[in-house]
């Protein structure tokens, strides 16, 4: 692979890195409630969107089974997760499992993590839960939460779709670099 790259790489690795201090775990932007606030949630905050991406991303450049199973167990670890917040069910070290999500997550999207998909399934379901209880824990008590999770879930599927693409485009770009370099 040309050093330029593995430079590529290295750079998105160690900018993801820096991710998780800025982005203080999970920033409480103001109270959950209604579908629009659902919608806009997930893309007020960086530790979303990157945990998201990244986990479309992984599914893509796995490819097979991964590509629906992946976002299939975020989504629906991520409900659950968002149901234990909602009742009030303790799941412990949800800010740090948040954190440290983005990192490996991260690496994972960027250095092309190729685990067995039952493995990857239970580490993006793992964190997903994380995700999904800090959601459900701030829902304001009275409202919606049908209407809100219905939001979050379809902005979440958005960002996981967004993932995948990327992850293609991805794929498709590396696997033209290394045509490129073997044709010389």
């Amino acid at each position: 692979m040309p050093t330029h790259m593995s430079s590529l790489r290295i750079g998105l690795a160690i900018a993801l890195t820096a991710v998780p201090a800025a982005s203080l775990a999970h920033p409480s932007i103001a109270p959950a409630h209604g579908f629009i606030q659902g919608l806009a949630h997930p893309f007020q905050g960086i530790d979303h969107v990157i945990a998201m991406v990244a986990v479309g991303m992984i599914a893509a450049r796995m490819g097979g089974r991964a590509l629906w199973a992946l976002p299939c167990a975020f989504l629906s670890m991520m409900a659950l997760g968002g149901f234990l917040g909602i009742e009030g069910i303790e799941v412990p070290f949800v800010e740090a499992g948040i954190l440290l999500s983005l990192p490996i997550l991260g690496f994972a999207a960027v250095f092309n993590w190729k685990a067995p998909t039952v493995l990857a399934v239970a580490v993006s379901g793992l964190f997903a839960v994380f995700h999904g209880h800090a959601h459900g824990s701030e829902m304001t008590a009275g409202l919606s939460w049908a209407a809100y999770g219905g939001g979050f879930m379809l902005a979440t599927a958005l960002l996981l779709l967004t993932g995948i693409c990327f992850g293609t485009a991805l794929e498709k770009v590396l696997a033209q670099r290394v045509k490129e370099v073997t044709s010389l």
